[in-house]
């Protein structure tokens, strides 16, 4: 195998290796992290379960070079720690891939702009309309059947059902076979088995008793199992992807490459994997920043909204220090590169993604008991079973029927919809509401959540400046700003131009990067800008931006900017303390705008100058008070700290990475999609514990009738059926339901919608 740090390895370590080269790139590959420690990250895209994550750590931190691993099942990710020297040797990278190979998962380099498997989810899709195709078809001949069809009519349509649900088990139920075989073979179990199983003997069964001209066969059983499952693995797959989209969006931003100028002078286009600290780099206006990186000669505006979420841009000019993934906006750069790529400002947020995606604990652990129990519990009731009847009756055939009962009646087709049709439901009621949902269980998250954290510019805030104080300008100065502001696309100098009709200015005119505009005329020297840049001294400090306007250094007008609050925010800020939930911002804008706006809007915690680090570290302050957090942002700079929340929101204004790390996106201007989501949430909630206790209770009173007999497959089959058409119909209750305030009176919900129509 061939590879090397920041590729992609092409070759796939197959389940069935037996013998992997030792390669020196693969050891080079890993991420050194000192100490004598080593990281490696793998790709297994087999992982689909609690049991796969469970079964793929405990065998690699048995392994004595390990020092920790770390399975994430959004991205199919094994992140490896481990040493470089283990009892006496040199450790071998190979025999952690080799130790994954072993269990039956294909394994190769991981890739952090590896995507959703599209094509998977397009073959889960055709086998979801195989099943359903093949169960409408079978329930048809199966009623004919049940009307009281005589003998060769009833047997001819057992032999159709047989054909039709043949093929429809082949392709449709390949996934749980695969799986289950995989799992086998490789001496473990897991929740694919005890389904295999079942639709297998269920088949066979129905298949034997038409063979022998039975009044009964369960075929219809048996498809109409396969379809409900095969619906609760495609929305699984479609949340995975969508979770894994905001990793890979993230890696994009990154430029693909950067021109080097070496010393003698001459330039050299290089792949930014293979830029090295110290080498000096030309960024011209319009390019990102590669790499972190010094300003060596040249001044410019940068927009730095993946670094504060601001979206005026920042002068900057030499000996000032520059981030990977800002954009270079008006004038060319020479840097010196501070960082590889590999240790830079991107790398560092989509390590600060991951590990707060990998660290939410508490629902792997349950999906982690729901298969290391289910399985051999299932499987030891039928077997029990079976053993019981064949001691009591003697009659394998009697005993036979009664375990393929309790296999099917055990099916968790209630339990493995209680969740997923809720959520659809609810999604659907959130989007007429203007509201995108990206993850399932994050309407679990929300519900549970007791603080509200928003971040400013583009949340709380349109994110465009406005003049707001043009009444008090002279006619003639507001008009000879416009004429400056003509020339540049500053958003400052745009809000100018908005504002007043620009007048006539003959002269030499030029926009000085980073500090303003310029125009030579007969009367003297315009500036429009700053006011170090316009007057000659610094600005002090306010609540609101500002530009001076000067004539040979004398102040000739001072322009006042604000961002404008979204629609509903003063509402919204309300609607959110009558739900019984705090307020706050998170921002990384200036202490006298935050401070002003925070008081604008009634909210006493709120925090100002934060680095993307600076939000995570607030959410992760929260949680460890205890606090639930609900984290609304919008910018690259939130992606980690909408990653780190409980749970997440933004706008569809945000930026494309924002809005990929988010739970939820709302369409709308209006803040009013937040208490909206809110009380949306906590109604999914409470329907998704009652689909649980009707789906647990369905078990208790269930298989108790199928182990002593009282229900035959067909009866299993239609209680099956029964069980999730219960926890459907309770789903289906969310549509249309009126949300009442904590008082209980019906006024919350029209007041949203009044709201919404006021935006």
């Amino acid at each position: 195998m061939s590879c090397c740090a920041g590729t992609v390895a092409t070759a796939v370590f197959p389940a069935d290796r037996q013998a992997l080269p030792v390669s020196e790139e693969l050891w080079l590959s890993a991420k050194n992290l000192g100490g004598g420690l080593r990281q490696t990250d793998l790709s297994v895209p087999g992982v689909h379960c609690g049991a796969c994550i469970t079964t793929i750590e405990e065998a690699l931190r048995r392994r004595p070079e390990v020092e920790r691993a770390r399975v994430n099942l959004s991205t199919r990710r094994v992140s490896i720690v481990w040493k470089e020297e283990a009892g006496g040797r040199r450790s071998d990278p190979h025999e952690l891939v080799r130790a994954v190979a072993e269990l039956g998962y294909g394994v190769h380099l991981f890739s952090p702009e590896e995507g959703a498997d599209g094509q998977l989810l397009k073959q889960l899709i055709r086998a979801v309309a195989v099943s359903g195709f093949a169960a409408a078809n079978i329930m048809l001949l199966s009623v004919s059947v049940w009307s009281g069809a005589d003998a060769a009519t009833r047997d001819l349509f057992h032999w159709i059902s047989a054909m039709i649900a043949a093929p429809a088990l082949i392709y449709a139920g390949r996934f749980f076979y695969q799986s289950a075989w995989n799992a086998l073979r490789h001496g473990r179990t897991n929740m694919d088995v005890p389904i295999a199983l079942a639709i297998t003997l269920s088949y066979g069964m129905s298949l034997y008793e038409t063979i022998g001209h039975g009044q009964h066969a369960w075929f219809d059983a048996t498809v109409s199992l396969l379809f409900f499952l095969l619906i609760g693995r495609t929305l699984d797959h479609m949340m995975r992807g969508r979770a894994r989209s905001a990793i890979s969006g993230l890696a994009r931003l990154s430029p693909r490459g950067a021109t080097i100028i070496h010393p003698d002078g001459s330039r050299e286009y290089r792949p930014v994997d293979e830029i090295r600290v110290g080498e000096r780099l030309m960024i011209a206006a319009g390019e990102r920043v590669p790499v972190d990186g010094r300003i060596i000669s040249g001044t410019s505006d940068l927009d730095r909204s993946v670094v504060n979420g601001e979206s005026a841009p920042i002068s900057v000019g030499t000996g000032d220090m520059v981030q990977a993934g800002t954009l270079n906006l008006t004038g060319p750069l020479t840097l010196e590169a501070t960082a590889a790529a590999r240790d830079s400002f991107l790398a560092e947020i989509v390590g600060l993604m991951e590990a707060v995606e990998g660290g939410r604990a508490r629902y792997r652990r349950i999906a982690d008991r729901a298969a290391q129990y289910y399985s051999p519990v299932v499987h030891l009731l039928a077997l029990l079973t079976f053993i019981g009847w064949m001691l009591v009756e003697g009659d394998v055939h009697h005993a036979m029927l009664i375990s393929v009962a309790v296999l099917i009646i055990t099916c968790p087709c209630a339990l493995g919809l209680a969740v997923p049709v809720v959520q659809i439901v609810a999604a659907g009621r959130l989007f007429q509401g203007g509201i995108m949902v990206k993850d399932g269980s994050a309407m679990e998250r929300l519900a549970e959540i007791d603080t509200v954290l928003l971040d400013k510019t583009g949340t709380l805030t349109i994110g465009r400046p406005r003049l707001v104080n043009a009444h008090e300008i002279a006619p003639d100065a507001l008009a000879r700003a416009a004429a400056l502001a003509a020339h540049s696309r500053h958003p400052i100098a745009m809000a100018i131009q908005d504002a007043a009709d620009a007048s006539p200015l003959a002269g030499e005119i030029r926009e000085i990067p980073g500090a303003g505009i310029e125009a030579k005329t007969e009367a003297g020297v315009y500036r429009l800008g700053s006011r170090n840049f316009a007057v000659g001294k610094p600005g002090a400090g306010s609540g609101q931006s500002e530009a001076v306007l000067s004539l040979e250094y004398r102040e000739l007008a001072c322009f006042r900017f604000e961002d404008r609050l979204r629609p509903a925010a003063r509402e919204t800020i309300d609607a959110i303390g009558r739900l019984g939930l705090s307020a706050g911002i998170l921002s990384g804008d200036r202490e006298a705008v935050v401070e002003a706006l925070a008081k604008e809007l009634g909210i006493t915690d709120w925090h100002a100058e934060l680095t993307p680090h600076g939000k995570v570290e607030a959410c992760s302050a929260a949680a460890e008070g205890g606090h639930r957090v609900l984290l609304v942002g919008d910018g690259i700079n939130d992606a980690p700290a909408l990653r780190a929340a409980h749970v997440s929101m933004a706008p569809a204004t945000a930026a494309d990475v924002g809005r990929q790390a988010a739970d939820f996106v709302f369409m709308h201007q209006s803040l009013s999609a937040i208490p909206f989501a809110i009380e949306t949430s906590r109604r999914v909630g409470r329907l998704i514990r009652q689909n649980f206790v009707l789906a647990i209770g369905y078990n208790a009173i269930a298989v108790p009738i199928a182990i002593v007999g009282y229900a035959t497959p067909l009866v299993a089959a239609i209680a099956m059926s029964t069980s999730s058409l219960v926890v459907v119909v309770n789903a289906l209750r969310l549509k249309g339901a009126v949300f009442a305030d904590r008082d209980g009176t019906a006024g919350s919900g029209r007041a949203l919608q009044s709201i919404g129509a006021g935006a």
